[in-house]
């Protein structure tokens, strides 16, 4: 058993520097000197069987690197085609700068892998032609010294590689303040436009302000005229009393001094006569739609106190030309209203 063969051989030992063989113990001593031997040989085809283990396991190490070097040359062979002019345009600066970074290192590792490919079946042309037992410190030197390169080769690559990692993350970085400065750009350009809007709605509202306050005014001018026309009108009215008042007073001074005493009474009651007319007239004149006969009276009451409304109605029917009665209303709201048509009647003649 390999657990205690130790443990057997260094007791055998002990015993033979002790002295404990003798003749009576030398063919027992020689039996097991006997099977430290076999087990010697035992030892060298152990010992072959892990080398073909080793052989066997280079092989398997040979062609995984074969199978990694191929895939290497495909993803090499992506990131050309990447590169190429067709494809190269479509893709931003920072995503070009990411790509050719990965590029050249995936060239690095597929180049290192090709050199320790090429490396170990140097070695195995060298031990195919090496025959001499002699040369074995030389070989196992070799072995040493590649051993040491690779590992060498190993943390130059994991640093390479580390590096591009970092080269990587600062492209991620660059790109992703090139996105925010955008995004900053396009709330920025957003915020302008709300104000932009808000100003356009401000304006639109002082321009509906400004139209009412147009159509307002049109409106007062409209008034302000209307008004202009009827002061006109009323100051027409007047000169037309005037001149006929006027006349009375020249057609009273022909007449002589004493038919003029004889007809005081007529011209006082004429001068009234014209009075009333031209209250009347102005006073109708100021109510287009009429007034009935006890809205005139209840207005020339405060005027002249001894007037009654018959004698404003007689007055009335005596000038049909300046006055004009109507009836407004149906059954019991049926009412009598007067109205001013002396202009009228001037623009028929």
């Amino acid at each position: 058993d390999d657990s205690k063969f130790s443990e057997a051989i260094t007791v055998l030992l002990t015993w033979i520097e002790r002295g404990e063989v003798n003749r009576r113990s030398a063919n027992q001593f020689y039996s097991m000197v006997q099977s430290a031997n076999s087990h010697v040989r035992r030892l060298m085809n152990e010992k072959a069987a892990h080398e073909q283990e080793m052989e066997q396991a280079k092989e398997s190490f040979k062609n995984a690197l074969t199978g990694i070097l191929t895939q290497f040359e495909q993803i090499v062979a992506v990131f050309n085609a990447s590169t190429r002019q067709k494809a190269w345009d479509h893709f931003s600066k920072a995503q070009r700068k990411n790509i050719d970074i990965w590029r050249k290192h995936s060239e690095e590792l597929r180049n290192a892998h090709s050199e320790q490919l090429m490396g170990i079946r140097r070695e195995e042309e060298m031990e195919m032609s090496d025959d001499d037992s002699g040369d074995n410190p030389s070989k196992k030197l070799r072995v040493d010294d590649s051993a040491l390169a690779a590992q060498a080769y190993a943390l130059k690559e994991e640093n390479d590689s580390l590096r591009w990692q970092l080269d990587a993350y600062r492209n991620e970085v660059e790109l992703l303040k090139q996105e925010k400065g955008q995004l900053f750009r396009t709330e920025e350009s957003l915020t302008k436009d709300q104000q932009l809007q808000f100003l356009q709605q401000t304006m639109q509202g002082m321009q509906q302000q400004l139209l009412s306050i147009q159509e307002e005014l049109n409106n007062k001018k409209s008034e302000l005229e209307q008004a202009k026309e009827e002061q006109t009108h009323t100051q027409a009215m007047l000169k037309v009393l005037q001149e006929q008042l006027k006349n009375a007073k020249e057609l009273a001074e022909i007449n002589g001094h004493d038919e003029s005493q004889a007809n005081v009474g007529n011209f006082n009651t004429l001068c009234a006569f014209v009075f009333n007319t031209g209250i009347i007239s102005t006073f109708l004149h100021v109510h287009p739609f009429g007034a009935n006969i006890e809205y005139l009276w209840s207005y020339m009451q405060q005027l002249d106190s001894r007037i009654s409304a018959n004698e404003i109605e007689m007055l009335l029917m005596r000038l049909p030309r300046m006055f004009k009665q109507e009836f407004t209303g149906v059954g019991a709201t049926l009412e009598k209203r007067w109205k001013f048509c002396a202009f009228e009647g001037i623009k028929t003649i």
